[in-house]
């Protein structure tokens, strides 16, 4: 069958269907010929039309009759001339960069390689064609009825973020339609968001949901990749998650998601990946940028652009510094939150992309390109701040407009709660903001996105349970996975009957959970921590696609109490503005009128020691100080209702000991003056919100945490 072929558009880039057919359009600057092969639905090809016109370096033309669903590929021609940089194979099928959709998977044992995979030899050519092993893209249909859909523009210093597999969390939920499970539908329903609103969720931050591949070394294994750090296409929901098939309904039912999310109000953040593909190095497959065009997409070595530079540990590294890469990304953003609603983005090892030459730089092109578009304005951008090149560990460096995921705050908090010496200052920040790493470039506490655990590392049950990883499963001898992990326990490791040890490890989980949701900055709670998910001492599943990584929501006693603990103290933290403030802490004079003179200071916060007074400098960096009280003058608060009135909240009382042993606390007077009022207390299993007067004294046991408030009135 041969079709008509128009000049068509160089924008947009992509397929996009019309009524009278579907302009394609591919940027690649040094091809000699570009096709666009159509694919029958059992994945055979059936034509293939070369286009004929380039603009700007663009190819492009519109093929007549060609409707949503077709599945098509690219063959882009040119020179292979790997020792400088080029591998251009026509034999080669390649997937779209800007595919909407992706269809089917990666045959490994096909032959995808560009090179001649029997001698290992990557500057052989290979001239089988691939396109057996390689999935096919979709022309879709983008209308899609959003109706009267409305983004919760929930501020970031009101947000409770929560990490999540779109397949781990509902897969095995009874409660979800059994054909729904593991996918974007089952996040959708009404089980799913009614299970978040009620813990008290804001938004949901997603792992990677851009469409990605399986590595071949875990097919081989007979593994997967679960997490989806392994991009193939940077337009196109991940396509086994979708329960209307691969054929362009995973593109309307992650729509109808989003929708249902912010029907309840719930923001959706994805977890995205622009610093590296699924490509590898020389010796990876080629399945879409590198036969469109490597020495465009990738950052090669200069001396020798064989190679690819690789400051990800994938082997290769985007090479952002190049306008149509950058443009790449930046349609990609603008395309999720204009097509498919998202409210923002975390940034997989941002570092990379701030990358110029070598070295990190808040000046770099990419962060200009972002900071000047309109479309991302209002949008949440929260930043992975390292990676793993030199001076790539960048917490606390990012510029205005941006957060971070602050692995000190993790670190720090970690340590603390172990009971190591000399900690005593800097959890201190970590609790009040991080303001040492935010607050002198213009930044909010809102900046520190905090968090003990996340899905790369151990639970949080894993860290009180484990004192080493356990991935066997994984199938490398347990090499992977970090070894440093600050893990705690009280003697024998795992699962264990005895009572005492249940019960402190279940004290020290709800220390964590207490210290994450009191802390000034963003808290963001891993998946499943609420009721106590273990991996059995895996830290590292990443090809883990099973029971070892899905949410177990048969609760037992203890399991469930912990997710009453989690939903009560994210609603506590909701309830009051002194405990998650806009602003960082400041001491404020009130002076006489008339003179100026200074009557008195009038703080904010305070840090006290347990005899009750305030903690010297040499406390703070102290080995044997591991209990601390902080002080949170609600009376100091300045935030206004939607009325403008000005909101005086409650003060609270902070009391963390860390120690083995019990300590005993003189309290401080409260701000209003009124007398202090027990309301959390980790120590106690059976019934942790308890309200209970205290006097001037407190016992607060070892490894516990208490908040105390002087319960203000509240304004009508």
């Amino acid at each position: 069958m041969s079709r008509t072929l128009l000049p068509g558009q160089p924008y947009p880039l992509g397929a996009t269907a019309y009524n009278n057919g579907t302009n394609f359009a591919i940027f690649s600057e040094g091809a000699a010929r570009v096709d666009v092969c159509l694919f029958d639905s059992d994945g055979r090809q059936s034509e293939c039309i070369t286009l004929r016109e380039r603009t700007a370096f663009v190819w492009h033309g519109l093929i007549r009759g060609i409707k949503p669903g077709q599945l098509y590929g690219y063959r882009i021609d040119g020179p292979w001339d790997p020792q400088n940089g080029h591998r251009f194979n026509y034999n080669k099928l390649l997937v779209d960069p800007y595919a909407r959709a992706i269809s089917g998977h990666v045959g490994w044992k096909q032959p995808i390689f560009p090179y001649d995979l029997a001698s290992g030899d990557d500057l052989k050519m290979d001239i089988q064609d691939s396109a057996a092993g390689v999935p096919k893209c979709v022309v879709i249909e983008s209308n899609f009825d959003w109706g009267d859909d409305c983004k919760p523009e929930t501020p970031l210093s009101d947000s409770v973020i929560y990490e999540v597999h779109v397949k781990g969390f509902s897969v095995r939920n009874p409660m979800v339609p059994e054909k729904l499970r593991g996918t974007y539908a089952g996040l959708a329903h009404e089980a799913s968001i009614g299970y978040l609103k009620e813990l008290g969720i804001t938004a949901v931050e997603l792992l990677p949901i851009h469409h990605f591949i399986d590595e071949g070394h875990l097919v081989e294994k007979g593994l997967s990749d679960y997490w989806g750090y392994n991009t193939l296409g940077y337009f196109s929901p991940m396509s086994r998650y979708s329960s209307s098939g691969d054929q362009g309904g995973q593109v309307r039912e992650f729509k109808e998601m989003v929708k249902a999310l912010h029907a309840a109000g719930i923001e959706v953040i994805l977890d995205v990946v622009y610093n590296h593909t699924c490509e590898g190095n020389h010796l990876g497959p080629v399945l879409s940028w590198k036969g469109v065009c490597n020495t465009t997409y990738y950052r090669l070595v200069q001396d020798d652009p064989r190679y690819y530079m690789d400051y990800t540990g994938t082997g290769n590294t985007l090479n952002v510094r190049n306008p149509p890469v950058l443009k790449m990304i930046m349609d990609s953003l603008r395309y999720w939150v204009t097509e498919m609603h998202v409210d923002g983005f975390r940034f997989d090892l941002a570092a990379t992309l701030a990358r110029e030459l070598h070295d990190v730089s808040r000046l770099s092109s990419f962060f200009d390109t972002i900071h000047q578009d309109p479309t991302l304005a209002d949008i949440k951008l929260i930043a992975e701040p390292w990676d793993v090149g030199d001076g790539g560990y960048q917490v606390g460096q990012f510029p205005v407009l941006w957060a971070e995921w602050n692995g000190k705050y993790r670190d720090t908090v970690r340590r603390f709660w172990k009971g190591d010496g000399g900690q005593l200052s800097d959890f201190a920040y970590r609790l009040t903001g991080s303001s040492d790493l935010y607050q002198f470039d213009g930044r909010k506490p809102y900046a520190s996105i905090n968090f003990i655990t996340a899905h790369d590392g151990f639970t949080l049950c894993d860290l009180v349970s484990y004192n080493e990883k356990h991935n066997e499963a994984n199938l490398d001898d347990n090499k992977d996975g970090s070894d440093n992990n600050d893990s705690w326990n009280m003697g024998e490791e795992g699962p264990t009957d005895d009572p005492a040890i249940r019960t402190l490890r279940e004290r020290q989980m709800r220390n964590f959970l207490a210290t994450l949701l009191f802390s000034q900055g963003v808290p963001m709670l891993a998946g499943g921590d609420e009721f106590s998910r273990s991996q059995h001492g895996n830290n590292n599943c990443y090809c883990q696609d099973n029971d070892l990584t899905w949410f177990d929501w048969n609760l037992d006693e203890s399991r469930g109490r912990l997710r009453d603990f989690t939903r009560q103290i994210i609603h506590l933290r909701l309830a009051h503005p002194n405990l998650h403030r806009r602003k960082f802490f400041q001491d404020r004079e009130i002076r006489k009128k008339g003179d100026g003179t200074v009557v008195r200071v009038v703080k904010d916060i305070a840090w006290f020691n347990p005899d009750g007074n305030e903690v010297s400098d040499e406390a703070w960096n102290a080995e044997w100080s591991r209990a601390i009280a902080l002080l949170l003058n609600g009376q100091t608060l300045q935030v206004t209702d939607d009325d403008g009135q000005w909101i005086i909240d409650d003060s609270f009382l902070i009391l963390v000991n860390a120690a083995h042993e019990g300590v005993e606390f003189s309290l401080p007077l409260s701000p209003s003056g009124r007398s202090w009022c027990q309301v959390v207390d980790t120590e106690n299993i059976a019934d942790p919100f308890v309200k209970t007067p205290v006097g001037e004294k407190v016992i607060l046991g070892g490894r516990s945490l208490k908040l105390l408030s002087d319960e203000a009135p509240k304004t009508s």
